[in-house]
């Protein structure tokens, strides 16, 4: 009997193991492969924010090619640029038509820096007092801040206008200034509250310890670690009071109007013509600004949002 052949038989030829072995491993080579597709991962991932860019952006990109459209192709619905032309910014800085639309950015940036400035200063002292000191009556506080918060604007126009017209605050900057605290103070400080909730409490009282007030330790201690926080809820705060409409248009006046009224009560150079052109130009006006803010601190922005989100 021979080693490496099987006995043949009357039906059956004689094989070699040597030659069966390659022929097995040559069909499993030539086995199909599943193909591959590196696309599907990443539209897992990234379909969602795809389509959120979309939406939030598309609102924006075709007002800046409205602005950038001439006033006669303005219902085009051509989706690129076309008839170019830089008029309708012309139109909309231009005073000839009563539209003081420089004056209502200055406007808007007074209210705005305001209301910022006093809600940040009020917010952080009572989100350090809700976070970090214990007192009779703190979770009603807190459950007061958070259902002013959800309270409607709309049902204040009335009361606010009729008690700033007997104390003739209609028209002043006070008459748009407070309310609008009002309105940013809650957001302030309950995201003030959750990030110094989370802060280390070694931290302050190792300052205690080496003698410093609790005044000191918070202006030392405890504002320096918030800075992430606070520069994220003091930009929060001035768009918030920057995008505000619905009171400024009642309370305010020709010389106290922000942006928002100002576009909204935009005139043409006839009575019967609204001048959509000049208000998308106003609107891109006064949105580019706002989106280079954001995107220059976007990381501060980002790590104050995160920020305490994780407990160490």
């Amino acid at each position: 009997m021979m080693s490496g052949r099987h006995r043949a038989g009357p039906d059956r030829p004689a094989t070699t193991t040597a030659t069966a072995a390659p022929a097995r491993r040559g069909t499993q080579a030539a086995a199909p492969r599943p193909r591959r597709r590196p696309l599907a991962p990443l539209l897992r991932t990234y379909g969602g924010v795809i389509v959120i860019l979309i939406w939030g952006l598309a609102p924006f990109y075709w007002m800046v090619v409205t602005a950038l459209r001439d006033r006669r192709f303005t219902f085009d619905t051509t989706p690129w640029p076309t008839h170019l032309t830089t008029e309708n910014f012309t139109d909309a800085l231009d005073t000839s038509s009563n539209n003081d639309f420089l004056s209502a950015i200055v406007n808007s940036l007074i209210i705005g820096a305001v209301t910022t400035g006093v809600a940040m200063v009020l917010g952080v002292l009572a989100a350090y007092a809700l976070a970090r000191i214990e007192f009779r009556g703190k979770f009603v506080v807190t459950g007061i801040v958070l259902a002013a918060s959800m309270f409607p604007g709309v049902a204040l126009v009335t009361p606010l206008f009729q008690l700033f017209g007997d104390w003739n605050w209609i028209g002043q900057y006070q008459a748009l200034i407070i309310p609008n605290i009002s309105f940013v103070l809650p957001l302030t400080i309950y995201t003030l509250t959750s990030f110094l909730s989370d802060l280390p409490w070694e931290l302050e009282e190792a300052a205690r310890v080496d003698g410093a007030t609790r005044g000191q330790a918070f202006r030392k201690v405890i504002l320096p670690l918030a800075a992430p926080a606070l520069f994220t809820t003091a930009i929060l705060a001035f768009v918030a009071t920057w995008n505000e409409y619905m009171l400024s248009s009642q309370l305010s006046s020709d010389a106290t109007e922000p942006v928002t009224v100002a576009i909204a009560r935009f005139h043409g150079v006839h009575s019967f013509e609204e001048p959509y052109a000049a208000i998308m130009a106003a609107g891109t006006l006064v949105t580019i600004p706002l989106v280079i803010m954001v995107l220059l601190f976007q990381r501060r922005i980002v790590s104050g949002l995160t920020a305490g989100g994780i407990k160490s």
